[in-house]
């Protein structure tokens, strides 16, 4: 069903306020027409300066999507039409086909928005954190079924967290250290909105569904047998091509570098605690060449297999020395 577009001038002062800094953020991040790829990974500004034809496109995560200016009609698979404006935002969950035509747009006033991939996992967490500190104010209700879409209304406090993020993500130090806080905060006013149910079972259902976390439990489960991109992408039914593309999108690195950092990391704690030698190690983490495996590990952690465990083990002796001698002098 449609909805009526919303007027800035119809706003109280310091939404216009609010608004006016949103739409001047997002017009810095759009530099040129058509998507614009973001120094926040899993976000991505648009502009249009026309209205454009219907275009078919795929969702490849739970994503906020938000329209700053101009107006939008999104039409699900399935024949279900969404339409949204300032500030109206649409969430989508995984994997739906969608049309997108941009209904308003022209060179004096472009259409500006933005999608914002958001990870399952940290809409799981705030909504336990909310549950945890509240028992009153915010109950988590009977999950209905998954919508793949759905519009609701942008308040003040979700226009404000999305602002403030945005603004972040421009600096290095403020990217690393807010930005993540602000996205954590934007999960936590959406939740509190009336769509708290559905972006929940979503997340959830996003989360079981994932195909990256469903592969790194299976290399973790075969740790010690060698696995190739193809193998895993077969695990979850993608091609390797699709499959490497998402990995790394996910995670900022190839499936091979990943699985690689996940094999040196367990080495490392098997040569340490478990005290194996460098050979059962290499098996255990599924290299069938010693040399190969002597050689990553030097490569990774500056140090051969061998002398990073006798560095390890003599600073555990030694802590434990001292501690020893530390008990015995006491009065």
């Amino acid at each position: 069903m449609e909805v009526a577009a919303v007027s800035t001038s119809d706003l109280f002062p310091e939404e216009r306020l609010t608004v006016g800094d949103l739409i001047a953020e997002i017009s810095a991040a759009a530099s040129q027409v058509g998507p614009n790829r973001s120094v926040w990974q899993g976000l991505t500004v648009y502009k249009f300066t026309s209205p454009m034809v219907p275009q078919w496109d795929e969702v490849r995560s739970l994503a906020l999507c938000f329209v700053a200016q101009g107006r939008k009609r999104v039409a699900v698979e399935g024949g279900i039409d969404h339409f949204y404006d300032p500030f109206r935002y649409l969430v989508f969950t995984r994997g739906q086909r969608f049309q997108a035509e941009i209904l308003e747009a022209s060179a004096e006033k472009p259409f500006l928005s933005f999608v914002l991939q958001i990870d399952p996992g940290i809409v799981r967490q705030v909504s336990s954190d909310m549950l945890e500190r509240s028992t009153t104010t915010f109950h988590r209700p009977v999950s209905p079924p998954v919508a793949p879409a759905y519009v609701s209304t942008v308040d003040i406090p979700l226009t404000g967290a999305i602002l403030r993020f945005l603004r972040s993500i421009t600096s290095g130090a403020d990217r690393r250290v807010l930005a993540p806080m602000y996205l954590q905060e934007i999960c936590y006013r959406l939740l509190q909105a009336e769509q708290c149910s559905r972006l929940l079972a979503a997340a959830a259902t996003e989360h079981e569904l994932n195909p990256v976390s469903q592969v790194i439990r299976y290399v973790q489960e075969h740790m010690n047998e060698p696995v190739t991109v193809a193998d895993l992408a077969d695990h979850v039914a993608m091609s390797p091509s699709a499959f490497a593309h998402l990995f790394r999108e996910v995670t900022g690195m190839s499936p091979y570098q990943f699985v690689k950092r996940m094999r040196l990391d367990r080495a490392r704690t098997l040569l340490v605690e478990e005290g194996l030698s460098v050979s059962e190690v290499a098996r255990e983490v599924g290299y069938t060449s010693l040399s190969h495996f002597i050689t990553e590990f030097k490569r990774h952690f500056g140090v051969t297999p061998r002398a990073y465990a006798e560095t390890q083990r003599t600073a555990v002796a030694l802590q434990v020395d001292r501690a020893t001698s530390r008990v015995r002098t006491m009065p």
